[in-house]
């Protein structure tokens, strides 16, 4: 039992320090049957999955506003018929996604849907779309969080750009804990922002219809003399498109049905229509104050930072709401930190990934897919300087491009499956379709020369490299298939083993040891510039390894890995036989040791491997003490 303990421990003090931090801030490892304990319950859900797009609430009225200021007073009146038109697509949406939760319970959402019922490229399209989706989710959403913070506290500004980066370090932190802790980690913010948000929303419509709040105006002539007073649809449409973001993060919950407790679907579904209810009223919430204020965007407040200061004035709830505002934002990336690694999964099960994204971590979450995703964002804020504005013409294009393609996997489900209700169901997805199909193109066109075109570009090239891997796998596993009609027998081959050495040493005579149990055929072959020393190590091998002759292979240039590949060329010719290469490697006790040696096993190996009729063996020596 003792020498177990000893075999599993770390064997340096660097390594046992490295496991201390480790287990500090990742926490203890789970057993893979800890899973199912691992699932969220709905509220913790609501929390984990939904914070994307609730968290949308604090800058889709924004964003349109910032669109319709250019059109003057006319434009402007028509910012809570807009807020109202997204609302009513989200609802579209989240009925769609609802029945895409029932259908397909694995998760994957608009992957799983179009991989099942369409063509394999528009798979991979969505799920492209997808991917990029849940960056720009992080990048955006942190940075807006950011943006929160310093509209409250503007001396702040100039270490925007630092803040960001180490707002989505915590949040890989939490993530590599596992779901269920990352939920209890996240579940409050996401609770304190929509009663704060709730709070001031109720305060300033109360102010402004029921207490006729002289300072709730609306929009007048005064507040946008220097804009054009212009309307156009070309504007409307522009203002669509950037409330639409809102809607970014609805996917996540019918992506992530296998998080959930038992019964998944249903959970699930009960999430996703709680999720778009409270999305819906806090975002038509604060853009009607925003309205009945008059509000304007610019400055250095944010919009939902004006509109607390006109519903709850600049007390204890302004900064409440604020703060809550900024927390929730930099949390809405853990959707993305839920949806991407679990995503990038289901594609590394299909051969379209790298299959490290499949691999779960010590505490059961995908590492790789979220220590890709951390990266990714945070270099992206980087050469974007964190600048909310320049980061959303990149958004929601990736996300209405999946809904689309989602919703029309749908309609061809239910013409295949039919089921109870499938007529009405198929109507509604069939409308999803059309409707979300024109809001992609939409948002596309008018966000084009704004930076949208980035996205379009990289959604092929992202296909591309998916196919190009799928291909490599496919590759391989023809290689490597073994047909099912073959039996194999004993080998009838012979053996013949060689054994590249340095000297005489405690890792030769192991190596030599492990050789004369793979064959009597044993050779060492020594390789020197040196003729007199190696007919003197010659000398010593035949006195204390008698039976194993030593070859000696000249070098004159000093070379190592050539010379001994030509003499493995010139051995004498059998067809028949395999050549066992068994390489003693020294193994040091610390890190630092490495650079004290020349790492010729691994230099031999690299070399070996892949030629004909030969087998590379390494045998790692190390002297604990």
């Amino acid at each position: 039992m003792r020498a177990k303990a000893k075999a599993s421990a770390p064997t340096t003090r660097l390594g046992r320090a490295y496991a201390q931090i480790r287990r500090l801030l990742i926490g203890t490892p789970l057993a893979s049957e800890q899973e199912i304990e691992e699932r969220l319950s709905k509220k913790k859900a609501l929390a984990i999955l939904s914070s994307d797009a609730i968290s949308s609430s604090a800058y889709a009225s924004e964003e349109i506003l910032n669109i319709l200021v250019l059109g003057g007073l006319a434009a402007l009146t028509l910012t809570l018929p807009i807020a109202i038109a997204i609302a009513a697509l989200l609802a579209i949406v989240a009925i769609s996604y609802r029945q895409i939760g029932y259908a397909y319970p694995s998760g994957g959402g608009a992957y799983a849907v179009a991989g099942a019922n369409l063509p394999r490229i528009f798979a991979l399209v969505a799920a492209s779309a997808l991917l990029i989706d849940y960056v720009m989710t992080v990048a955006v959403s942190t940075s807006s969080a950011i943006e929160q913070i310093y509209s409250a506290f503007p001396a702040l500004f100039p270490v925007r750009v630092e803040a960001c980066v180490v707002a989505i370090s915590l949040i890989l932190l939490g993530n590599l804990r596992g779901i269920r802790e990352s939920g209890n980690i996240f579940a409050l913010p996401t609770y304190l922002y929509v009663g704060s948000a709730l709070v001031v929303v109720g305060s300033g419509l109360f102010k402004a219809l029921v207490l006729h709040d002289p300072a709730a105006t609306g929009y007048q002539p005064g507040h946008v003399s220097a804009a054009v007073d212009q309307l156009s649809i070309l504007l409307v449409l522009r203002a669509f498109a950037g409330g639409s973001v809102a809607l970014t993060g609805t996917e996540a919950i019918a992506n992530g049905v296998p998080a959930f407790k038992p019964p998944e679907a249903q959970n699930a579904a009960r999430t996703l229509v709680a999720m778009a209810a409270l999305l819906a009223i806090i975002f038509i919430g604060v853009t009607a104050v925003a309205v009945s204020y008059g509000i304007l965007p610019g400055g250095t407040q944010s919009v939902p930072a004006l509109v607390a200061r006109a519903a709850v004035g600049t007390g204890p709830m302004f900064y409440l709401f604020q703060a809550s505002a900024a927390l929730i934002l930099v949390l809405a990336s853990n959707t993305s930190f839920n949806a991407f690694p679990r995503l990038a999964a289901i594609l590394a099960e299909d051969a379209y990934f790298p299959r490290a994204f499949a691999f779960r971590g010590d505490r059961l979450a995908f590492s790789t897919g979220i220590f890709v995703l951390a990266a990714v964002a945070a270099a992206l804020l980087v050469a974007f300087n964190a600048n909310t504005a320049a980061l959303i013409p990149l958004y929601a294009v990736g996300v209405f491009i999946s809904f689309t393609i989602s919703q029309a996997g749908m309609v061809k489900h239910w013409f295949v499956e039919h089921g109870r209700g499938w007529r009405s169901r198929l109507a509604i997805n069939a409308f999803g379709a059309v409707l979300t199909g024109v809001v992609a193109v939409v948002v596309a066109s008018v966000k084009f020369t704004a930076g949208a075109w980035m996205v379009v570009a990289l959604i092929p090239i992202i296909v591309l490299v998916m196919v190009l891997i799928h291909r490599e796998y496919a590759r391989e596993a023809a290689e490597l298939v073994v047909r099912e009609d073959l039996v194999f027998g004993q080998p009838h081959r012979r053996q013949r083993v060689v054994v590249p050495v340095p000297g005489l040493t405690r890792a030769v005579v192991q190596a030599i040891a492990f050789a004369r149990t793979l064959s009597p055929d044993v050779r060492a072959v020594y390789v020197t510039d040196e003729i007199d020393s190696g007919e003197q190590l010659r000398a010593r091998f035949e006195r204390q390894l008698p039976g194993v002759p030593l070859v000696i292979v000249e070098s004159p240039y000093r070379q190592l890995v050539r010379p001994l590949v030509t003499y493995l060329d010139v051995m004498e010719p059998d067809p028949e036989a395999v050549t066992i290469v068994v390489v003693p490697e020294f193994v040091v006790r610390h890190w630092w040791e490495q650079i004290l040696h020349n790492r010729s096993a691994q230099r031999l190996r690299r070399a070996l491997i892949g030629r004909p009729n030969t087998v590379v063996a390494v045998v790692p020596y190390r002297k604990d003490a």
